[in-house]
């Protein structure tokens, strides 16, 4: 994985950084992230904070949703028949 490059940027690394992490981390909204960047005395757009959110963001950012769900172990080990059997006492569904 190649290092992330902020050439060509006027704010500082830990400032894009710390915009990125408030908007994935607490699901803000740009216009949220802007009015808190500004109580900290940083003044910056939306547009740049929108600019900079695909550009970088972490693995880490992602919630934890996003990892694939195990098939639970009784419904692997249920033979055809076992299903047939269930259908049958609960009905057919609609």
């Amino acid at each position: 994985m190649r290092p992330i490059s902020f050439k060509r940027h006027q704010f500082p690394p830990d400032v894009i950084r710390y915009a990125a992490w408030l908007y994935f981390r607490f699901t803000l909204s740009l216009r949220d992230v802007e009015e808190l960047l500004a109580q900290r005395g940083i003044e910056v757009s939306y547009e740049t904070i929108r600019c900079w959110t695909p550009a970088f963001w972490l693995p880490s950012f992602i919630p934890s949703r996003s990892r694939p769900r195990s098939v639970r172990s009784s419904a692997a080990r249920m033979s055809p028949d076992a299903w047939g059997r269930l259908r049958r006492r609960r009905g057919p569904r609609f």
